[in-house]
Protein backbone atom coordinates (compact mmCIF):
# COMPACT_ATOMS: atom_id res chain seq x y z
CA UNK A 1 0.00 0.00 0.00
CA UNK A 2 3.37 2.25 0.72
CA UNK A 3 4.15 1.75 -2.49
CA UNK A 4 0.74 2.68 -4.39
CA UNK A 5 1.00 5.87 -2.36
CA UNK A 6 4.34 6.67 -3.58
CA UNK A 7 3.98 6.40 -6.61
CA UNK A 8 1.12 8.04 -7.15
CA UNK A 9 2.45 11.05 -4.73
CA UNK A 10 5.41 10.67 -7.84
CA UNK A 11 3.38 10.77 -10.73
CA UNK A 12 1.11 13.89 -9.30
CA UNK A 13 4.65 15.88 -8.67
CA UNK A 14 5.87 14.86 -11.82
CA UNK A 15 2.92 15.95 -13.82
CA UNK A 16 3.16 19.17 -11.63
CA UNK A 17 6.37 19.95 -12.86
CA UNK A 18 6.39 18.90 -16.61
CA UNK A 19 3.21 21.92 -16.39
CA UNK A 20 5.08 24.22 -14.48
CA UNK A 21 7.87 23.76 -16.46
CA UNK A 22 5.82 23.96 -20.15
CA UNK A 23 4.21 27.01 -18.95
CA UNK A 24 7.57 29.04 -17.96
CA UNK A 25 8.20 27.96 -21.74
CA UNK A 26 5.82 30.62 -22.42
CA UNK A 27 5.40 32.96 -19.67
CA UNK A 28 8.73 33.27 -19.19
CA UNK A 29 10.90 35.17 -15.73
CA UNK A 30 11.58 37.92 -17.89
CA UNK A 31 7.93 38.39 -19.58
CA UNK A 32 7.22 38.53 -15.51
CA UNK A 33 9.67 40.63 -14.59
CA UNK A 34 9.40 43.47 -17.05
CA UNK A 35 5.71 43.99 -15.95
CA UNK A 36 4.40 46.51 -13.66
CA UNK A 37 4.15 45.64 -9.92
CA UNK A 38 0.67 45.47 -9.80
CA UNK A 39 0.02 43.20 -13.05
CA UNK A 40 3.13 40.84 -11.91
CA UNK A 41 0.77 39.03 -9.58
CA UNK A 42 -2.34 38.85 -11.65
CA UNK A 43 -0.23 37.34 -14.71
CA UNK A 44 1.35 34.60 -11.72
CA UNK A 45 -1.84 33.59 -11.19
CA UNK A 46 -3.01 33.34 -14.37
CA UNK A 47 -0.04 31.44 -15.37
CA UNK A 48 -0.29 28.71 -11.84
CA UNK A 49 -3.99 28.11 -13.34
CA UNK A 50 -2.52 27.31 -16.89
CA UNK A 51 0.25 25.50 -15.00
CA UNK A 52 -2.80 23.40 -13.78
CA UNK A 53 -4.50 22.86 -16.58
CA UNK A 54 -1.23 21.58 -18.15
CA UNK A 55 -0.60 19.02 -15.93
CA UNK A 56 -3.76 17.78 -15.72
CA UNK A 57 -2.98 17.31 -19.49
CA UNK A 58 0.59 15.92 -18.98
CA UNK A 59 -1.50 13.42 -16.64
CA UNK A 60 -4.24 12.08 -18.57
CA UNK A 61 -1.67 11.57 -21.82
CA UNK A 62 1.10 10.04 -19.84
CA UNK A 63 -0.44 7.43 -17.55
CA UNK A 64 -0.87 4.77 -19.55
CA UNK A 65 3.18 5.14 -20.66
CA UNK A 66 4.45 6.00 -17.07
CA UNK A 67 2.22 3.02 -15.97
CA UNK A 68 3.92 0.67 -17.87
CA UNK A 69 7.71 2.13 -17.04
CA UNK A 70 6.86 2.64 -13.24
CA UNK A 71 6.27 -0.96 -13.19
CA UNK A 72 9.27 -2.17 -14.98
CA UNK A 73 11.44 -0.19 -12.36
CA UNK A 74 9.62 -1.84 -9.53
CA UNK A 75 9.65 -4.95 -10.62
CA UNK A 76 13.46 -4.82 -11.53
CA UNK A 77 14.29 -2.48 -9.13
CA UNK A 78 15.44 0.11 -11.52
CA UNK A 79 16.83 3.05 -9.37
CA UNK A 80 18.96 5.24 -11.51
CA UNK A 81 17.90 8.83 -12.68
CA UNK A 82 18.92 8.17 -16.20
CA UNK A 83 16.21 5.65 -16.23
CA UNK A 84 13.54 7.94 -15.49
CA UNK A 85 14.86 10.98 -16.78
CA UNK A 86 15.37 8.97 -20.68
CA UNK A 87 11.15 8.21 -19.64
CA UNK A 88 10.90 10.97 -19.32
CA UNK A 89 12.13 12.01 -22.62
CA UNK A 90 10.85 9.38 -24.43
CA UNK A 91 6.76 10.27 -23.60
CA UNK A 92 7.41 13.95 -24.02
CA UNK A 93 8.56 12.73 -28.02
CA UNK A 94 5.49 10.70 -28.21
CA UNK A 95 3.10 13.75 -26.48
CA UNK A 96 4.95 16.09 -29.00
CA UNK A 97 4.51 13.64 -31.85
CA UNK A 98 0.81 13.34 -31.06
CA UNK A 99 0.19 17.27 -31.07
CA UNK A 100 1.60 17.23 -34.57
CA UNK A 101 -0.09 14.22 -36.01
CA UNK A 102 -3.49 15.90 -34.40
CA UNK A 103 -2.43 19.44 -36.56
CA UNK A 104 -5.26 21.06 -38.81
CA UNK A 105 -3.63 21.15 -42.22
CA UNK A 106 -2.84 25.06 -43.22
CA UNK A 107 -2.68 25.95 -39.36
CA UNK A 108 0.40 26.69 -37.82
CA UNK A 109 2.52 23.63 -36.49
CA UNK A 110 4.16 22.88 -33.38
CA UNK A 111 7.29 22.00 -35.25
CA UNK A 112 9.67 24.42 -34.41
CA UNK A 113 12.86 23.66 -31.92
CA UNK A 114 11.08 25.72 -29.45
CA UNK A 115 8.50 23.78 -28.72
CA UNK A 116 10.49 20.76 -28.97
CA UNK A 117 13.03 21.98 -26.32
CA UNK A 118 9.78 22.38 -24.38
CA UNK A 119 8.91 18.85 -24.92
CA UNK A 120 11.99 17.58 -23.88
CA UNK A 121 12.93 20.12 -20.95
CA UNK A 122 9.30 18.89 -19.31
CA UNK A 123 10.16 15.49 -19.98
CA UNK A 124 13.48 15.45 -18.69
CA UNK A 125 12.42 17.58 -15.54
CA UNK A 126 8.76 15.39 -15.01
CA UNK A 127 11.03 11.84 -14.97
CA UNK A 128 13.84 13.66 -12.61
CA UNK A 129 11.02 14.65 -10.48
CA UNK A 130 9.61 10.90 -10.39
CA UNK A 131 12.68 9.86 -9.84
CA UNK A 132 13.46 12.23 -6.81
CA UNK A 133 10.38 11.50 -4.96
CA UNK A 134 9.78 7.81 -5.47
CA UNK A 135 11.67 6.52 -7.99
CA UNK A 136 14.98 6.07 -5.96
CA UNK A 137 13.24 3.69 -3.84
CA UNK A 138 11.59 1.13 -6.61
CA UNK A 139 11.40 -1.96 -5.77
CA UNK A 140 13.31 -1.04 -2.37
CA UNK A 141 9.96 -2.77 0.08
CA UNK A 142 11.04 -6.47 -0.85
CA UNK A 143 14.71 -5.96 -0.29
CA UNK A 144 14.17 -4.76 3.14
CA UNK A 145 12.03 -7.94 3.81
CA UNK A 146 14.09 -9.98 6.53
CA UNK A 147 15.01 -13.73 4.88
CA UNK A 148 12.66 -16.28 6.12
CA UNK A 149 14.48 -18.39 8.95
CA UNK A 150 13.24 -20.07 11.84
CA UNK A 151 14.04 -17.44 14.57
CA UNK A 152 11.03 -15.53 12.62
CA UNK A 153 8.72 -18.90 13.18
CA UNK A 154 8.87 -19.69 9.53
CA UNK A 155 10.35 -23.07 8.19
CA UNK A 156 14.20 -22.87 7.42
CA UNK A 157 15.00 -22.68 3.84
CA UNK A 158 16.49 -24.92 1.61
CA UNK A 159 19.62 -23.86 -0.03
CA UNK A 160 20.26 -24.84 -3.23
CA UNK A 161 23.98 -26.98 -3.84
Amino acid sequence: MLTLLRVLFGFIIACLVAGVVTVAFIVTPGDLAALPAEAQAERLGNAGVLALLTATHSAIFSFPFALLAIGVAELWRLRSWLYYASVGVIIALGGFSAEYLNEVPGEPSILNNYALAAFLVAGVLGGLAYWLVAGRCAGRRRDSAPPPTEANGDEPVAQAT
